[in-house]
């Protein structure tokens, strides 16, 4: 029983343990002087995806990677980069799926067609039946 008992405190206590050591972001949870650099940055940090939490954007997520990830990109806008080099860096970094803004690639076509095709063909089906009602 003593032993159930220490395992169970063992396993409650491992979240607390598993936590970092490691400093926190330099620029994660500060501004940038510059109004017009912190504007742009955080329309960024909106547009990408939390790799940790997946259902948030970094700007949102308090997890430690959307903090590096809120860090890397004021400290790139605060050294001139461009937003849309930053997402172009983000996603050859971590992949398409990091950014909320979808692509265009050729390989996507069929995706971003099939809804169309299929809102036709059930106009097709639906024009079928009303015309076969009618004598």
């Amino acid at each position: 029983m003593k032993m159930l008992i220490a395992m169970s405190l063992a396993l409650a206590a491992a979240p607390a343990v598993a936590q970092t050591a490691l400093p926190p972001a330099p620029w994660a949870d500060r501004q940038i002087p510059d109004a017009d650099q912190e504007r742009a940055a955080k329309a960024l940090m909106e547009t990408i995806r939390c790799l940790t939490c997946q259902s948030q954007s970094i700007a949102d997520s308090n997890a430690s990677m959307a903090a590096d990830m809120r860090s890397q990109i004021r400290e790139r806008i605060m050294a001139g980069e461009k937003p849309e080099a930053i997402r172009a860096w983000l996603v050859s970094r971590y992949g398409d799926w990091v950014s909320y803004a979808p692509t265009a690639d050729p390989i996507l076509w069929p995706l971003w067609a099939a809804p169309l095709i299929l809102l036709a063909l059930g106009l097709f089906l639906v024009r079928g039946r009303i015309g076969r009602r009618r004598p």
